[in-house]
């Protein structure tokens, strides 16, 4: 639910903060009449689960104290996974390097909550 709230917060951020940036979405490139929308709002319980085998896997591995560890959990998220996928999306798609810098900065965001949410749950362990 976290990475839901981060992924929608990011997204009028984008619409409020950068409305330059925003008006790429009305591209046609970007299916607005679809009825996939669903498929939005399940990715970030998609990518939920990912990162949780991901920290289940790799939690012991991560060295420092509550906000260090989040943070290079969410490092390790953005070079592993959404690094790649930008360099793929921007090769492959009419997009530009600043939407796609964007989304990159959004996935760290969304890695660093992962972390420290990790992190607090798995204090005691």
């Amino acid at each position: 639910m976290l990475l839901l709230v981060v992924s929608i917060i990011g997204l009028y951020a984008t619409v409020w903060l950068f409305p330059r940036l925003a008006i790429q979405y009305f591209d046609p490139v970007f299916d607005a009449q679809s009825d996939r929308y669903v498929l939005y709002f399940a990715h970030p319980f998609i990518v939920g689960l990912a990162l949780s085998w991901f920290w289940e896997r790799f939690r012991g591995v991560l060295k420092g104290n509550f906000l260090g560890r989040g943070i290079e959990f969410g490092i390790l998220y953005v070079g592993v996974a959404v690094f790649p996928m930008m360099w793929l999306i921007y090769s492959a798609m009419n997009v530009s390097l600043t939407l796609v810098g964007s989304w990159l900065l959004l996935g760290a965001l969304q890695g660093v909550a992962a972390g420290l949410l990790f992190e607090k749950m798995n204090a005691g362990r």
